[in-house]
């Protein structure tokens, strides 16, 4: 099976949807599939890749978000038509759902993944009521519903806005990879009490991650007397006023690191993780400090608390409860060895086989 993905909202400091692509299309060709990858591009390029033919195309920059989008319908219509998959999987519901009635045309199967809650992001990014931002939403997703065959959620927080309207979602949730990401430090040794609390946010500094929650973490950290000291990996539009934010606190901004296994070893010399994205549909960062041992408080919103469960922390969005979540992951005996158990939970085959079920699914119930 030749499995055709596309995706708009992928850039060279993106995190999980790009992770998610590549994992995945390693994991497809290992099965003996063939797999390709349309993605933005300042131009044209053609690469082979581990994860198949990636194909970058002129696509147009969307200011003050740090991602450009392929808007010529046109042009992307004849690369695929040129590139003649087997199957199509598209990871955006909105600027390229165009692409699933193109694939039903064709008589080739389609799934559509989706990486973000519409409900949320209109809720939190528009000014409509909460009521007409749930009907946007259900409109939205009925629309992909129709035009895609199958619909794919990373988890179950996710799912519940496609089956509030009747229409089933397959939970696939993503991995990790356990080998880069491992622990540093003994993880039966508890935390040292005269040494300064190390703290990591982990994430894209974006309006929907919520950063300044961890920002405002620290401050009341230090406000009840502790010695804190927060690494924030990560880059996005806030970053600039988040660094004013955090002036006086003990917080430092780290440059963005392209090695993963570096990156690996730098999180997992922290003693806690902060994740307070509320509209995370899965949250890869999370998982993948997890993975490093570092337990991880996370906010009750959204699917974290799915992510994270034994290993970890779930307060509610306020700088006082994730302070809280802070000080009791330090108290709890075997925190480290508790989120790495939990990581190993998720694992990037088992995710793929997944996919790859839904494909053949798919591809089944066309040819009866």
């Amino acid at each position: 099976m030749h499995i055709l993905r596309v995706a708009n909202f992928v850039s060279p400091t993106s995190g999980g949807i790009k992770t998610a692509l590549r994992a995945w299309g390693e994991h497809y060709q290992a099965r003996g599939h063939r797999a390709s990858l349309i993605i933005p591009g300042p131009g044209q390029e053609i690469t082979e890749e581990s994860q198949g033919m990636v194909y970058r195309v002129p696509a147009t920059p969307i200011p003050g978000a740090g991602y450009s989008l392929m808007f010529n319908r046109t042009g992307l219509s004849r690369l695929m038509d040129a590139i003649g998959p087997d199957a199509l999987e598209v990871s955006d519901r909105s600027t390229t759902r165009w692409m699933g009635r193109w694939a039903r045309r064709r008589g080739i199967g389609s799934i559509m993944i989706s990486h973000e809650n519409m409900t949320g992001i209109l809720v939190r990014r528009t000014l409509l009521p909460d009521l007409a931002s749930q009907l946007s939403a259900n409109l939205i997703n009925h629309r992909s519903a129709v035009d895609y065959d199958a619909i794919v959620t990373p988890s179950r927080f996710s799912a519940e806005e496609f089956e509030r309207i009747g229409v089933r979602a397959h939970v696939v949730p993503l991995g990790v990879d356990l080998e880069t990401f491992r622990p540093s430090r003994d993880l039966d040794a508890a935390p040292d009490p005269s040494r300064r609390i190390e703290l990591v946010h982990c994430g894209r500094l974006s309006p929907e991650k919520r950063p300044a929650l961890s920002v405002e973490t620290v401050r009341e950290l230090v406000r009840r007397g502790h010695d804190v000291h927060m690494t924030v990996f990560g880059h996005g539009p806030l970053r600039a006023e988040l660094m004013e934010r955090a002036q006086n606190l003990p917080i430092v901004f780290h440059a963005y690191i392209t090695d993963r296994s570096e990156l690996a070893a730098r999180m997992g010399a922290a003693d806690v993780a902060l994740a307070p994205g509320p509209l995370e549909t899965f949250g890869l960062a999370a998982l993948e400090v997890l993975a490093c041992g570092v337990p991880t408080v996370a906010t009750d919103e959204g699917a974290l608390q799915e992510v994270v469960g034994d290993g970890g922390h779930v307060a509610a969005s306020t700088p006082a409860a994730f302070a809280d979540g802070v000080e009791a992951l330090l108290r709890r005996p075997g925190a480290r060895r508790r989120a790495r158990d939990q990581a190993e939970l998720f694992n990037w085959q088992t995710s793929a086989e997944r996919m790859l079920a839904i494909h053949e699914s798919v591809r089944h119930s066309r040819s009866t």
